[in-house]
Parts: structure tokens; C-alpha cells; sequence
């Protein structure tokens, strides 16, 4: 059945947008379906910005609705008799200005959009990366191998290559990454790179492997370790792809953890501080990459704000550091204030969320159509925006039915993932949960002030184009009615969906 509705779809659908094509997973759960002729998207509609005195309201819900727009006036909400949560937005009250959205890069999400055929690939890509897709403005981009690789691996795995003489990118960089990467970037060319090593080649640890238990970096290869960063930097801008920044390494922290089994490399806030300070930031600075930028951390919240305190005791390693990222693993164990205290000593170093994923240890890694890992994805992106991170960008950009390929078999969920027995990929609800902001809070969007509320949890944003855009989710079983006040316009009165993620844009 679902066949024909894709076919009747495609023939009579051409209009300013595609709907999603629904596939029952049992469970009372959907994915949407797209292939080499079809795919949902979201393009600009006419006039862009809403006319004066009205708004556009985007729905996504647990019921079926993906990113379905409806059209509204402003006016009075006082005749609902049943008005739960009144918000209030003030454009004048401001705060951190937003970078973007994104996702990875990893050899993973390569091989699977590889087994696509061309035009389904491009489907995927555009899915992301085109103004009617995600238009994710961010892409990590890992330095050699990943747990998400098919083999261990660094980018000069000879013994004692002290000169770096073998150095080069692997097959893996010019197979699964780099072609990719450039599509995205005709896609979109605003989009910036980031990238970061799990590990050093295993020759310069102290353990001699690629993964391990307190496998710190040598200290006599501290600055070899820097040149071969810059040569990773070298090796991407000859094939056309600047990185516009670098951390200081994929999740130390790993490294303390006796039976982990990811590729990892373990530092203490004072090592990387050394390194940054003494090895990576004048490496960087010396090199024709002077404006590639350094982020510390690349791990856990939890460990906020107190490693990078300890770090910026290093008056040269703050100096270099520009940002920081963080990951999401950890979440459940700190409150977000934490992101708070940490912008609060140190305003000037942005906060950048790295990595999310959802599935880790899971029984069913993939959970096809999941409602509830869509809102776990909304909830952390509405958490950390509202918490002066200035960007969330999502772990692999797609997975097979299983959740990798994964050398270590840390199989996990993906918001896209490949069937590519059948040529065609299914877009999750964490897909729309992303989208929800990155369609349309574009760079350079600050987030305003609007009223905390139990009920209905939200941001504001006041865009470039001199939009308001306002995310709400309601998590309840039942539809909530709600006011958006904003005393410039007026109110916006709406009743939520039950369990449904909205965006609402209206005119400054």
C-alpha cells in the first residue's frame, strides 16, 4: 500500500512541498520513507517572512504530523475558556547568537550513504544540507578512525615515524568522507567543519594501542603530535575543505574508563592545557591555519566547569582556546546549570554541543520511528540552547538497520537510517526534532527572552531576516492551549497537539 501512495505522491505532489510518506514499524510507530524520486521537504513559502499581523506554525506530533504548516492571525486569547500556559517574549532581552545545527562525518555514515544508488544519495544530502532539507550549517569531520570505522586506524600507523614521513589520509578520507563533505558544501556553502582525533597513532602512547586504560600521549611526541594535526589540516584544504576548528580530542575521559572500548586517548585538564599551550596553539598560529580554532574539553558536561578551570590556570592555553565542546552522555547526572557557571566565568569562550546519540547499551539499538527518542533529541536541544550553547550537532549522519557498522560494536540510533537493500533511507522523529530548529534559525539568529513554563517548554530567537521564531514542545498526552505574548505584536494563540514539537515564526 505504502507503494502506492508514494507513487501517487510523487505524480501529483509537486507542489511547494513534499509530505512525508508514512511506514507502519509496529509499536504504533512510523518512519518516513524516502527513495530516488521521492523524499519530504520543507522549502521557503511566499512571502518568506510572515506579513505583518500574522504567523506560520510548523507541527510535527506524535500522531503523524511532520513539520505540517498552518497559517494564523494575531488577536485576543481571552476568549478560550481553557488557557493553560501564557509565554511572554521580549526581542529586547538577548543573548548568545547561534552558530547552527549539524551532524558527523564518520567513515559510518560514508559507507552507508555509499550503498545508495546516486539519486537516493542526493535525496539523503539534500535531506540535510539543502534549503528545503535541515539546512545544517556544521559538520564534524573525525581526524583517522572512529569506533564508528569498520577498522582501527590513525593516519600514520607506521612505528616510530618520528618524522611523519607516511603520514597521509586514509582511503577511508577519500571513500566515505571527503566526497560527501563536498556535496554538503554545494549544498550549502555556508557550512563550517570541525573535526577532532580519538586517538594519536598508538606509537606515540604510553600503552603503544590505539584504545586503553590511562593511554596518555608521550610527552616527547607532544609536538610531534601538533604537526601531525596540522598535517590532517594540510590533507583537507588540498582537496578543497578548510576546517574551521580543531579540539583538543574526542572524549579524554574515555581514557580513565578501564573497560571502554571506544578509541580514546586520555588527558588531564594540565596536559592539554601543556599541549594547547606550548605544541597546538603556536603550531596553529605559525601555520597558513592561524584562523583555525581550538576547542577544549570535547566531553561530558559533568565535566563542567571545573576542568576548564583547571585548564584556563594556564593563562597561554586560554589564550589559545576559543571554545568548548561538550557531549551529552552524561546529562542525566548534572543539571544544565553547569553550562551557566561555566559561561559565567569564562564569557568570552563560546560553549558548542559536539556529540549526541541515543541507543548506547540498548537492547534495540534501532528503534525505528521512536516518538520518544525525538523528544529526548528536542529536549536536549531546547536544554542547551537555553543554557548559552551556541550549537547542537548530532552524532553519525546515517546508520544501517542494525546501527553501524562499528569496529567496536557500540551499535546505536541515528536520525536517518539506510536500507540499502531496497535503495531508500528513513528519516526518524530525532530527524525532525533537529529540524525543528535548524530549518529556521539561521546563523547569526540570538536568542531572546521568553517565560519558563512546566508545561510547555520553549526558545526564541530573533533571526537575520528579522524573524521571531519560537520552539515549542508539549510532552503531554493532551493537547495544551497556550499564548505567545509578545507586546510589539500581540498574542498567538494555539493549542498545542498532544506530544508534539511546533515552531512558530512571525515578523519583529
Amino acid at each position: 500500500m505504502w507503494k502506492i501512495l508514494l507513487l501517487v505522491a510523487f505524480l501529483f505532489g509537486k507542489g511547494d512541498s513534499n509530505e512525508c510518506i508514512p511506514r507502519d514499524v509496529g509499536w504504533n510507530q512510523f518512519v518516513c520513507v524516502c527513495n530516488s524520486t521521492y523524499c519530504d521537504n520543507t522549502p521557503d513559502i511566499n512571502p518568506k517572512v510572515p506579513p505583518e499581523g500574522s504567523y506560520y506554525w510548523y507541527v510535527s506530533s506524535k500522531a503523524g504530523d511532520r513539520l505540517k504548516l498552518s497559517k494564523g492571525k494575531f488577536g485576543s486569547c481571552d476568549s478560550l475558556l481553557h488557557l493553560e500556559t501564557s509565554l511572554k517574549i521580549d526581542t529586547t532581552k538577548r543573548y548568545q547568537s547561534i552558530l547552527g545545527f549539524g551532524g558527523a562525518f564518520t567513515d559510518s555514515a560514508g559507507i552507508n550513504i555509499k550503498k545508495l544508488s546516486k539519486a537516493t544519495q542526493d535525496q539523503l544530502l539534500r535531506s540535510y544540507f539543502d534549503k528545503g532539507g535541515s539546512r545544517y550549517t556544521l559538520g564534524r569531520v573525525p581526524i583517522g578512525g572512529t569506533d564508528f570505522s569498520t577498522r582501527p586506524y590513525t593516519l600514520d600507523d607506521h612505528e616510530n615515524d618520528t618524522s611523519l614521513k607516511h603520514f597521509s589520509l586514509a582511503p577511508e578520507d577519500y571513500n566515505y568522507k571527503i566526497p560527501f563533505i563536498k556535496e554538503a558544501k554545494k549544498l550549502n556553502p555556508e557550512i563550517k567543519f570541525f573535526s577532532a582525533a580519538w586517538s594519536a597513532p598508538a606509537w606515540m602512547k604510553t600503552n603503544n594501542k590505539i584504545r586503553g586504560f590511562l593511554d596518555f600521549l608521550k610527552t616527547e611526541y607532544y609536538q610531534l603530535y601538533a604537526n601531525y594535526i596540522l598535517k590532517f589540516l594540510d590533507g583537507y584544504k588540498e582537496n578543497g575543505i578548510d576546517i574551521w576548528a580543531v579540539s583538543t580530542g574526542n572524549e579524554p575521559i574515555d581514557g580513565y574508563v578501564p573497560l571502554s572500548t571506544i578509541n580514546d586517548m586520555a588527558w588531564t585538564p594540565q596536559t592539554a592545557a601543556t599541549w594547547v599551550a606550548n605544541n597546538l596553539g603556536p603550531t596553529l598560529a605559525s601555520s597558513t591555519h592561524n584562523d583555525t580554532l581550538i576547542l577544549a574539553l570535547d566531553d561530558q558536561r559533568i565535566e563542567l566547569p571545573w576542568a576548564i578551570q583547571l585548564m584556563f590556570q594556564n593563562e597561554q592555553a586560554r589564550k589559545y582556546v576559543s571554545g568548548i565542546g561538550v557531549h551529552i552522555y552524561a546529562d542525566s547526572f548534572i543539571p544544565p546549570d553547569v553550562l551557566d557557571a561555566t559561561h559565567n566565568d569564562f564569557p568570552e569562550k563560546f560553549i558548542l554541543m559536539t556529540e549526541a546519540s541515543l541507543g548506547t547499551l540498548s537492547p534495540s539499538p534501532v528503534s525505528l520511528g521512536s516518538w520518544e527518542r525525538g523528544e529526548t533529541y528536542m529536549t536536549s536541544i531546547l536544554q542547551y540552547l537555553n543554557h548559552w550553547t551556541i550549537g547542537w550537532v548530532d552524532w553519525n549522519l546515517a546508520l544501517d538497520k542494525s546501527g553501524g557498522p562499528t569496529w567496536t560494536k557500540n551499535y546505536i540510533d541515528a536520525a536517518i537510517i539506510v536500507d540499502s537493500e531496497n535503495d531508500e533511507f528513513y528519516k526518524q522523529p530525532m530527524y525532525y526534532a533537529i529540524k525543528h530548529f535548524s530549518r529556521f534559525v539561521e546563523r547569526g539568529s540570538v536568542r531572546v527572552s521568553i517565560t519558563d513554563s512546566f508545561t510547555v517548554k520553549s526558545a526564541a530567537f530573533l533571526t537575520p531576516s528579522k524573524e521571531v521564531v519560537v520552539v515549542l514542545f508539549n510532552r503531554n498526552v493532551i493537547p495544551v492551549t497556550v499564548s505567545l505574548n509578545d507586546p510589539k505584536r500581540g498574542d498567538i494563540c494555539l493549542q498545542l497537539p498532544a506530544k508534539s514539537m511546533n515552531t512558530v515564526i512571525y515578523a519583529h
